[in-house]
This record gives C-alpha cells, sequence and structure tokens, in this order.
C-alpha cells in the first residue's frame, strides 16, 4: 500500500479539524450527560422555535422585498443620486446588526431625541400621555437587522439585473408592459434564484444573531445555547439545541439549491447587450430617490449618526484603558485567525490539487460547512472538547513534572482563534481555490522540472502570483473576526475583552456613551471590507 504524501496527510488533517467542532455537537447532542431534551420540548424549545422562524421568516421577506426593490431601481432607472446609491447601499454590510440595535434604542427610547423633541413640542409631561411603539420588541428586532442584512440580497440582485440582456426589457415594452409589468413577469423571475440565495443567506445571519435578539429580549434558540448552557449548566442540551439550528440551515441551503436547480436560464445572444436604464422625472424621480435613500438612513446613517454622536460627547472614552486592551486583543486575535485560516486554506486547496487520492477532494466541499454554523453553535462544538483535553494536558504534564501549567488552549485566546478559522473558512478556502485555479498549469509543472520542490513551487509560483487574492482574503477573515460576538463571549478567557464584546458589555448596561468609541472601531474596519466589495464588483 502505498505511503500517504505529506499534502495529503495534512490537507486530510485539516478538514478533520474544520469539521470537527460540527460532529462533536451531534455527538453531544446524542450523547449528553444529563438528557434535558423532554424538558426542552415540552417548555422552551416551542417559543425558541417560533421566535427564531417569525424572525427569521419577516427579516428574509422584507430584506427581500427592499434589496430586490432597490436593486432594480438603480440598474433600471436614473434619477437624482442613483450612481451614488448603487454604492452606498451596500454600506450597511459595515454594521454589525447588535451595534444597530443600540443605536436605535438609545435614538427611539423614553429619554431619546425623538421622544424628548415630541414632549417638548407638544407639552406632555410623562409617558402617559401620549402613545409610542415599543422599542424593545421582536418587530423593532426584524427593523435592525433587516437593515443591516438587506445588502445581501441586494448585491446578488443587482449583478443578476446587470447580466441580463437589454433587449428582454425592449421586447416587453414594445409588447405593452409598463413599468410594473417589467418588474414582475420579467424582471422578477429571472431575478429570482439570486434573490432566494441572497434570502436564504440572510436567514442564516439572522438564525446566528445573539446581540441583537440577546438587547431586545427575544428568545430564539440563540439565546437558548447561551441560557442551557450557561444558566442551566447543561451543554449536552446547549448541544441539541445547536442540533436544531443545523437543521434549520440544512433545510434553508437545501432549498436554495432546489430553488437554484429548478430555474435556469440561458443567454441566447452571443454579443448581449446591457440593459439602458430609462431617465425618470418629476415625481417618479423623488420616488424612486427617496425608496433607495431610507434603507441607507435606517442600516448606515442612523447607527453612525448616534454613536458617532456619543463618541464625540464621551471623548476621553478614546483613551480609556480598557479600549486600548480591547483593540489589542482584536488585532491579536483577528490577525492571527486570518494568518491561519488563510495559511490552512492554502495548505488544503494546494493539497487537494497535489493529491491523487480521492478523499482529500471529497473534503474540500464539506469544509465550507463552518460557514453555515452559527458562533454559538461552533463554540459549544469547540469548547466541551477542548476543555476536555486541556484538562488532560494539564493533568499529564502536572503527574510528569511536578509542573502546573494550567489550561493552556481553553485558558488563553487559543480558541477564540480556532472557532474563527473554523467559522470563516470557507471565505479563505473559496479564495484560495478560485486563485489557483487562475494560475496556468504549466507555470509549476515548470518549476517542478527545475529541481523545486511541491513546497517550492507554491512558495515560489502560486504565492507570489495569487498574493491580491490572498490579501483580501486575509482582510475578509480578520474583518468578520472583528464582527464575531457569539462564539467570542463563550469562547473569550476571563476578563478577556474585544472591541466586540467591550460594546456589548457597555450598552447591556446602558452605557452607551462607553460603549461608542468601540463600535465606532467596528464599524471602520467593516468599511474597509466594504469597500473591497464595492471594487470588486464595478
Amino acid at each position: 500500500m502505498p505511503r500517504p504524501s505529506p499534502w495529503t496527510s495534512g490537507a486530510v488533517l485539516i478538514a478533520a479539524l474544520v469539521v470537527g467542532p460540527v460532529l462533536a455537537i451531534v455527538w453531544m447532542a446524542f450523547n449528553p450527560e444529563e438528557n434535558v431534551w423532554p424538558h426542552l420540548v415540552s417548555t422552551t424549545l416551542p417559543r425558541y422555535l417560533g421566535n427564531t422562524l417569525i424572525l427569521g421568516g419577516a427579516v428574509a421577506l422584507l430584506s427581500a422585498m427592499v434589496g430586490a426593490g432597490a436593486a432594480w431601481l438603480v440598474s433600471m432607472y436614473r434619477f437624482p443620486g442613483s450612481r451614488v446609491l448603487q454604492w452606498l447601499l451596500l454600506a450597511p454590510l459595515a454594521i454589525p446588526a447588535y451595534v444597530g440595535a443600540y443605536a436605535l434604542v438609545d435614538f427611539l427610547e423614553y429619554s431619546g431625541p425623538v421622544q424628548t423633541g415630541l414632549r417638548t413640542l407638544f407639552g406632555w409631561e410623562n409617558a402617559r400621555d401620549y402613545w409610542f411603539p415599543e422599542i424593545r420588541s421582536r418587530w423593532a428586532a426584524v427593523l435592525v437587522l433587516t437593515g443591516a442584512l438587506f445588502p445581501y440580497v441586494y448585491l446578488l440582485t443587482r449583478q443578476a439585473y446587470r447580466d441580463q440582456s437589454g433587449g428582454v426589457y425592449e421586447v416587453a415594452r414594445a409588447l405593452g408592459a409598463g413599468p410594473f409589468g417589467r418588474f414582475f413577469r420579467v424582471g422578477l423571475p429571472l431575478a429570482r434564484p439570486a434573490i432566494a440565495a441572497g434570502s436564504a443567506i440572510v436567514m442564516m445571519e439572522t438564525l446566528a444573531d445573539f446581540g441583537t435578539v440577546d438587547f431586545f429580549a427575544v428568545q430564539t434558540l440563540t439565546t437558548g445555547i447561551f441560557t442551557t448552557w450557561l444558566e442551566m449548566g447543561n451543554a449536552g442540551g446547549a448541544a441539541q439545541l445547536a442540533m436544531v439550528i443545523l437543521g434549520l440551515v440544512l433545510i434553508l441551503t437545501t432549498m436554495e439549491k432546489v430553488s437554484r436547480s429548478r430555474s435556469r436560464f440561458y443567454r441566447l445572444e452571443r454579443q448581449q447587450r446591457p440593459v439602458e436604464p430609462i431617465r425618470l422625472h418629476g415625481w417618479q424621480a423623488a420616488l424612486a430617490t427617496s425608496a433607495c435613500v431610507v434603507p441607507f438612513l435606517i442600516g448606515f446613517v442612523l447607527p453612525v449618526a448616534v454613536l458617532g454622536w456619543h463618541a464625540l460627547a464621551n471623548a476621553e472614552e478614546w483613551l480609556s484603558p480598557g479600549l486600548l486592551t480591547a483593540l489589542r486583543h482584536t488585532v491579536v486575535v483577528g490577525g492571527s485567525a486570518a494568518v491561519v485560516t488563510v495559511s490552512a486554506a492554502l495548505f488544503l486547496v494546494y493539497g487537494v490539487r497535489m493529491t491523487r487520492a480521492s478523499l482529500p477532494r471529497k473534503l474540500l466541499p464539506v469544509t465550507t460547512i463552518g460557514y453555515a454554523a452559527p458562533g454559538a453553535v461552533l463554540a459549544v462544538g469547540i469548547l466541551i472538547p477542548l476543555a476536555t483535553l486541556d484538562n488532560f494536558l494539564a493533568d499529564t504534564v502536572l503527574a510528569v513534572t511536578g509542573f502546573d501549567p494550567g489550561l493552556i488552549l481553553t485558558g488563553t485566546a487559543f480558541a477564540m482563534v480556532y472557532a474563527y478559522a473554523v467559522r470563516f473558512f470557507a471565505i479563505a478556502q473559496g479564495a484560495a481555490d478560485a486563485a489557483m485555479g487562475r494560475v496556468s498549469p504549466n507555470l509549476p509543472m515548470a518549476a517542478r522540472s527545475l529541481g523545486r520542490s511541491a513546497g517550492g513551487a507554491l512558495r515560489e509560483v502560486y504565492v507570489p502570483l495569487i498574493r491580491g487574492s490572498v490579501g483580501t482574503a486575509l482582510l475578509l477573515v480578520f474583518v468578520d473576526s472583528v464582527k464575531e460576538l457569539p462564539a467570542t463571549l463563550l469562547l473569550r478567557p476571563f476578563n478577556y475583552n474585544t472591541l466586540a464584546t467591550r460594546v456589548y458589555e457597555k450598552a447591556s448596561l446602558e452605557q452607551i456613551g462607553e460603549a461608542a468609541p468601540a463600535a465606532i472601531l467596528v464599524i471602520l474596519v467593516g468599511l474597509i471590507a466594504v469597500a473591497f466589495l464595492a471594487r470588486a464588483n464595478r
């Protein structure tokens, strides 16, 4: 039997480390120390599941309406600000949903500027004198999550409209179809796969959210994991809830793939004519501009304005030791996760290309499962096995040397870096695979014929040619690591704060002024990624 190459063995090991947390969840869910599943089913699970489905469905529906509608307007029409708005509508991707939640509540709560202004304007003295909608509610969470997530639908749908032939719409106009007829009977059916894909991403991001639903006191499956694990002390029950989330994710991805497979459209023209936008005037132009400006205001301008005002009003917080420490931790952990993730992805993709074995090739698509799994779910699958291994190593070292090393894996930021690497491995793997696919196979073959080893060909041929894609992957993994909240809250060592956890802790204590500088830094990091995304989609 031939001995497997180091590249094959390494690729299989990396794939196992990425998939391991999900397998650990499955094991713990079916083999809990104390089976609380009957209790969960009869008490809290229906409420968790109901809220999750209602929230996910409402956010996906509103995001599809806003995203697809805005994409149609900026692609098919010209109106005041349309050229700028097509890029500004991507900006809400830089705002984590939990940051938007803190800003909305601060803006609309009893002591906020809106209600204060209303009381001053109408002479009201207290809340009993007027009615105002409940801010911390499920529907407020829907609004915040829609404002943060609709760009996923917008981006994919806008690209779908741009790829369509202008001749289709010219024929529709010649046959008497008006603006609504062209949208509902031509544009919407052709863009349906893109809308379905974007809506599926929105629903998975909603499933993964913790900060927003926790702040609005909406009990979902994600908050149930925190409650079952941290308050009830039952890791098996948390794993069982995590299995429910994984089941929902699997259903969503399957439905999205089925939808795409049943909706196939082909180009019939060799030289496709682009869509020629129609110039709008008068009230139609004003209405189109307003329809695109409102999502941008809610998803980006409002959070930045509220938090920016607090950050300026509390300028001393910028020099707070806690903020500087959180910034240092964020850079170290996020940077480490980016380097580890991209390096492992390069090794895995290159190892699959180098080996003739079928196992690594079959495992390659499976490694993307971490991106679909919420951070809280991965934290359950990482912390329990790592804690067991950590205690075993500490006891072994103590028994052999008499020295107690403490908890090396779970007592440091190692678990956080591991979680980020698993969660965002799909980003790095996709970038590495696409970049290596653009390199001619003749170049590494020539390097090998000149005596270079497989590793030498990777270092001296592939890496220099794909360094742009590698840099982009490093940036995207770093940005997503900075914004990740649920996994960080569950896996961080005691008294170890990042920018995301500092924002969460301060805002949870109603100290929005102290949370604002950290939130602004998170937004600035997110804007860098949005700028790269906009550049790539010109």
